[in-house]
């Protein structure tokens, strides 16, 4: 079966997204990892259209690709101009890239409306625009803009403007679901409609996500016959998004043995789709299918005891696959399993019946039923874990702590003092420092009194910061009464790790993950002077 090129618009398509801004730099790092990854093609932008992509298309000439060929993406001709003089086309042209990718319209309204100009003559720009490009580049492509709309308003026209685009060289032409609102039960008929009006050319598809069948449509556009699929990481894109090739990518390999990528290039699916999250300062969606961080975690203790005797009974496929990870949560669902399993994970051995294990169910039980949150605070869970089985160490203790707020409201201005009291050892240490609020300022106050003790505390950092309000069924503890739960990641140039505090009170329920957080770090760093001390 033919192969299945996949042609990435991340750098296009998904920054038209209202949340995504990418600088060129950034462009750059992303078009290294899609070509690490083996995707076909790199869409690098409009070069006519603002200077970042301007600037990318002239970086991007000093990168050896080794995979990926690198597309620059524009329209066709200005209904008043020629494709000789028009600007868009020219811009596509400096860009000096081995492919072009030009849209153009096929349905009648966005002609009339859009272009304002006849049925026709929008047949001739099509055929001069591409005409135009064809000698100048290695591959050209047609991005049938609205194709399934214009189809079912008159399928004649459509066809129409395939076949022009066809006879005047382009080498794929791009079925678009611009819209997002096809069916795949439609899409399918279409698909099948044009391969028996034009049997000799190679068919890719494009499909919008409003509908949220982007992946859907994709894979029934690849059953009909498209060899190439267009989408973005993670489904970036205008309005709903585009098609998600973290989803499409993986149904094309495993499900339909479809090779899209180099062989053993799967493996950096999760990986690439974590670092474009990064990159473009979103939080990578943890539910997202086959990458995203719950797509292979178990939390309920009938679940764990199956996927623990046979992964197949609860997971479609081996998660390592695509780079991802099995993970074993903690709460109030949870059975022995999950305790013995996440026990594994952390390198002890235990047995199903030892009172160890009833013991730390119960306690996990209780405090999830208080509001804490060990499946999205595993550093906490970790250091429950080896302080109920005596395991972790005392770093310090707390004495007290005391905030202080200072509100001049001549100045507008608001001052936040933490004092920190703490014994390590014999020690006693007391300091004081202020903060923007309170909580930046008892995590500064509490590792300035540490740092003399433990330097490596320089490296951590606080990476993000959640609180959430806990209802609650009684009065007494509803609205400003009600629990709340605080959520901390911390991290070093190593790792990452979230940590959970639960309270009535925000500031103490800060405290409580703070004081995990630094625990963690130091825990964490025993554990790797003692690994390195065993290797020799």
């Amino acid at each position: 079966m033919d192969r299945i090129d996949i042609y990435d618009t991340t750098l296009r398509d998904g920054t038209q997204a209202e949340d995504i801004n990418l600088t060129t730099e950034d462009k750059i790092r992303v078009a290294v990892k899609l070509d690490e990854l083996g995707v076909a093609y790199i869409e690098g932008g409009w070069p006519g259209s603002n200077p970042t992509d301007k600037r990318f298309f002239k970086e991007i000439r000093n990168y050896d690709l080794k995979t990926a060929r690198v597309a620059a993406f524009g329209s066709t001709h200005n209904p008043k101009s020629t494709a000789e003089a028009d600007p868009n086309l020219k811009a596509l042209l400096a860009a000096e890239t081995e492919v072009l990718t030009i849209f153009g319209k096929c349905w009648g309204i966005h002609v009339t409306e859009a272009l304002r100009t006849t049925l026709e003559r929008n047949l001739e720009i099509i055929t001069g625009s591409l005409a135009h490009l064809r000698p100048h580049v290695r591959e050209l492509f047609f991005d049938a803009e609205h194709f399934f709309d214009g189809f079912k308003a008159d399928p004649d026209y459509a066809l129409a403007a395939l076949n022009a685009a066809h006879k005047a060289g382009a080498d794929a032409l791009i079925l678009c679901d611009t819209n997002g609102g096809t069916m795949p039960h439609d899409l399918g008929e279409m698909v099948r409609a044009v391969r028996a009006a034009l049997p000799e050319a190679k068919l890719g598809i494009h499909p919008h996500n409003d509908s949220g069948l982007a992946v859907a449509n994709a894979l029934e556009g690849v059953r009909q016959g498209a060899t190439q699929v267009q989408g973005t990481i993670n489904g970036y894109g205008e309005r709903c998004g585009n098609a998600n090739l973290c989803a499409i990518i993986p149904n094309l390999e495993i499900k339909f043995g479809r090779a899209c990528l180099p062989e053993g290039r799967l493996p950096l699916l999760a990986p690439v789709a974590t670092f474009v999250a990064e990159v473009a300062n979103l939080a990578p969606f943890s539910r997202q299918p086959y990458v995203g961080d719950s797509a292979f975690a178990h939390k309920g203790g009938v679940h764990v005891s199956a996927v623990a005797r046979n992964p197949l009974t609860y997971e479609h496929i081996d998660p390592a696959l695509v780079g991802n990870r099995r993970r074993v949560l903690l709460s109030d669902l949870s059975g022995q399993s999950n305790i013995l399993f996440k026990a594994r994970e952390y390198g002890f051995e235990l047995d199903k019946n030892d009172p160890f294990v009833l013991e730390l169910l119960t306690t996990i039980k209780e405090r999830e039923s208080k509001g804490y949150e060990y499946s999205a605070a595993e550093a906490s869970y970790e250091l429950l874990l080896n302080r109920v089985l005596g395991r972790a160490r005392s770093y310090f203790t707390p004495i007290h702590y005391r905030i202080l707020d200072d509100q001049a409201f001549e100045r507008n201005e608001l001052t936040t003092e933490a004092t920190v009291m703490i014994k390590v050892g014999g020690s006693l240490k007391h300091t004081a420092s202020t903060g923007r609020g309170p909580v930046n300022a008892l995590d500064r106050a509490l590792r300035k009194a540490l740092r003399g003790f433990y330097p490596r505390l320089s490296e951590m950092r606080l990476l993000d910061f959640k609180v959430r309000v806990l209802t609650s069924a009684t009065r007494e503890e509803s609205g400003t009464a009600s629990y709340v739960r605080v959520l901390c990641q911390s991290g070093d140039q190593n790792r990452r790790w979230t940590t959970v505090g639960v309270s009535h009170n925000v500031i103490e329920a800060s405290w409580q993950a703070l004081e995990d957080s630094i625990n963690y770090k130091l825990f964490i760093d025993d554990k790797d002077k003692l690994t390195r001390a065993l290797r020799g």
